[in-house]
């Protein structure tokens, strides 16, 4: 009889899941949740969870309970294959608490890092946070703000007042407007980015930042970022694309540059539109308007917004390293020239945004993405993949014409279609943002960029990228839908809030990427003059696996050196992560 039971035992076991053994990992936004968006965490586990498995998301202190079934189980093979990914959606919850999400798998109690959900819970916990990460970046020790008075332009004696600005990176203390300027088509916004993207929050949610206590600090802040690119401006016109450090603790030894792989410095430091020119310009017209001042005056800012974009009209393809335009110089040629039409209301910058936004027009495939070249090269990019729809959004903040407007509000509904469309053609439990690159002469689809790229060299985690993509699906959806509410904007909202959500911990690595916030942090980074990584500041996060079309998944503390491609913070990341909340606060004091 013993035997027979022990037979049964032993069948029993062997056709059930072997659960019980099971590797199970809760992955949640360590941070919060603003009430009204989406929230979506992911269970992962070795073997595949009971059908209908519940999970619990409690509220702490006034133990009330939200209970709910996990979703079917999800793959994604290409990073983790064998694992299986349930996604726990606990959206319906609105009320303002701190909360703990817990799955019991037979006798196992599994339980996430607390999070809280509020009105404005993630807003709030974040921008204070953003702003003390700039302020603490600011290149401006004693040290610093003497050598940079005079620095000298690479291959003559002339020297050049660039004090200010902020280091841009947790390891690396060099000023850029722009750098992979070489590769044409990856060349990202830095500083002229960050300056325009608090002008953009103080003007957007100025209630939200008054409440916060941080309106009158964050305006110093841009203003600050106002004066470094005006006094980044040449005498010719046009502005210096980088300060370089070369890595050395001298700052007398800084120049400024252009710059090629392998730090290989040139004298081609000349901005163009898209080399931070043409945000550099934006950053300046939309100063002016405030009729404040730091160092320069509001008038101050204007004519060296007005001279640059004189300058680059004329000069463009001179500094584009091909001596061609591609979408690059159109979203940021446009966003110059909205900025200069809506200060001026003169019909040179009107003319030139519409040019601008007809021609991000006519780069969108029929299938909903961008052609950055005059041929087929997708557009993707590293950490400003949602601007064209930014800068055709704010674009329509001016524009009137009927018929201009449907254009453009066209545009943007495809490209935010295809947004989704791409997230979701595979499977993808954590909601990340999927892109079209070529990459080895073919056009595919794909989870990271490719790490055979323009650069020969360049890939790092795109935090930056993620929050661009949740920016423009928030300002293009209230955009292009209004205040209406409907199964197109309820997926806009979703998508963002993932992106969001992953930055902050919702990721397969458990790591909460900002800096001070959640369970998980990279390890400090110490850079010189005092720098490094600071509370508030975005780290680069995960990348593709070391595979020519970025397939796979990587995340590494420690490589020998290399561990900045995932754990270094900078500046591109917590501008845009404060565009996505500015968008979400916009919407907040629209509300109330």
């Amino acid at each position: 009889m013993k035997r027979i039971l022990t037979g049964i035992l032993f069948f029993i076991i062997s056709v059930l899941p072997d659960v019980g053994f099971s590797q199970i990992s809760i992955h949640i936004n360590q941070v919060g949740f603003n009430s009204s968006d989406a929230k979506i965490a992911v269970i992962s586990s070795d073997q595949p969870l009971p059908a209908n498995t519940l999970f619990t998301v409690e509220d702490i202190v006034h133990k009330r309970d939200f209970k709910a079934v996990l979703s079917s189980p999800l793959h994604v093979n290409e990073w983790f294959p064998g694992k299986y990914f349930y996604k726990a959606d606990f959206s319906a919850i609105r009320t303002e608490g701190k909360y703990i999400l817990r799955v019991v798998v037979f006798d196992s109690i599994y339980s996430s890092s607390p999070f809280f959900i509020g009105e404005k819970a993630l807003t709030k916990a974040t921008l204070p946070a953003i702003l003390n990460y700039y302020h603490k970046q600011r290149a401006n020790t004693q040290q610093e703000l003497e050598a940079d008075k005079h620095v000298i332009l690479y291959g003559s004696s002339k020297t050049a007042n660039v004090q200010g600005g902020w280091c841009d990176a947790s390891g690396d203390i060099s000023k850029y407007f722009s750098h992979l300027c070489y590769t044409n088509f990856m060349s990202p916004q830095q500083i002229p980015l960050v300056t325009w993207s608090m002008e953009n929050a103080v003007e957007s949610i100025p209630a939200l930042l008054t409440s916060l206590k941080i309106k009158d600090s964050l305006e110093q802040e841009a203003l600050y970022g106002a004066d470094y690119v005006l006094r980044s401006l040449s005498p010719d016109g046009y502005f210096y694309t980088t300060v370089f450090s070369y890595f050395k603790p001298d700052p007398n030894e800084r120049r400024i540059v252009g710059l090629l792989a392998n730090s290989v410095t040139t004298s081609d430091y000349q901005s163009a539109f898209r080399e931070g020119g043409g945000m550099g310009i934006a950053a300046l017209a939309r100063a002016a308007r405030w009729r404040k001042h730091g160092d320069s005056t509001s008038q101050q800012y204007l004519a060296g917004a007005k001279k640059a974009f004189a300058h680059l009209l004329a000069n463009n393809l001179r500094y584009c390293d091909d001596g061609k335009e591609n979408i690059l110089d159109d979203y940021c040629a446009l966003m110059a020239a909205t900025e200069l039409w809506i200060t001026t209301n003169e019909d040179l910058y009107k003319k030139e945004a519409r040019k601008r936004a007809k021609n991000i027009s006519s780069r969108l495939t029929p299938k909903g993405y961008f052609i950055a070249d005059d041929s087929k090269r997708p557009f993707w990019h590293a950490s400003d993949a949602g601007m064209p729809v930014v800068a055709l959004s704010r674009y329509l903040a001016k524009e009137s014409d009927a018929s201009l407007r449907s254009i453009a509000l066209e545009t943007i509904e495809k490209a935010l279609d295809y947004n989704l469309h791409v997230a979701n053609e595979e499977s993808n439990p954590f909601g990340y943002a999927r892109q079209t690159f070529a990459v080895q002469g073919k056009i595919k689809s794909g989870f990271f960029i490719p790490h055979e790229n323009e650069s020969g060299w360049w890939w790092q985690g795109e935090n930056a990228r993620l929050a661009s993509l949740a920016t423009a699906a928030l300002v293009g959806g209230k955009i292009v839908y209004g205040k209406s509410k409907n199964a197109k904007t309820d997926s806009l909202q979703t998508y963002a809030a993932r992106q969001l959500s992953w930055i902050l911990g919702c990721n397969p690595y458990d790591m909460c990427f900002m800096y001070g916030f959640g369970k998980n942090n990279v390890p400090h980074m110490a850079s010189m003059f005092g720098h490094g990584s600071e509370w508030g500041g975005i780290s680069n996060g995960v990348t593709g696996g070391e595979n020519p079309d970025g397939s796979g998944i990587l995340f590494k503390e420690k490589a020998e050196g290399n561990e900045w491609r995932w754990t270094e913070q900078w500046l591109p990341h917590a501008a845009w992560f404060l565009q996505a909340m500015t968008a979400e606060g916009q919407e907040l004091e629209i509300r109330n």
